[in-house]
């Protein structure tokens, strides 16, 4: 079956960096549009950031936008979040997902777009 595993979360503080990786199985990666959410303690999961099939497509939330960087690695079935200047507000269980997708170079920012989602990370920005 398809299996989404994300890791790489930690307790980090304020100004920190941390990398998430999503490791992907069960399914060809490269048919996939991938994106990271986040979900923080009383409120709705939201869209981080979305890569397209082929890489050359991504979007960002505006909250994160200059901060965060979204990329994959077909070769690898993983997907990273390269995330810096990391904000308390930045807390959150964070989730990848996957979007079965004909389209190479389209990116999804909407949770009903994915097929497929991991259990997630905990990422923890203390001040």
């Amino acid at each position: 079956q398809v299996q989404l595993v994300e890791s790489g979360g930690e307790l980090v503080q304020a100004g920190g960096s941390l990398r998430l990786s999503c490791a992907a199985s069960g399914l060809t990666f490269s048919r996939y549009a991938m994106g990271w959410f986040r979900q923080a303690p009383g409120k709705e999961r939201e869209f981080v950031a979305a890569i397209s099939r082929s890489a050359l497509g991504t979007s960002y939330a505006d909250s994160v936008k200059g901060r965060f960087t979204i990329s994959r690695d077909n070769a690898k079935n993983t997907v990273y979040l390269q995330m810096s200047s990391l904000k308390p507000e930045d807390t959150a269980v964070y989730y990848c997902a996957a979007d079965r997708t004909f389209t190479t170079d389209s990116v999804f920012i909407g949770a009903y777009d994915y097929n497929y989602w991991g259990q997630g990370t905990q990422v923890t920005v203390s001040s």
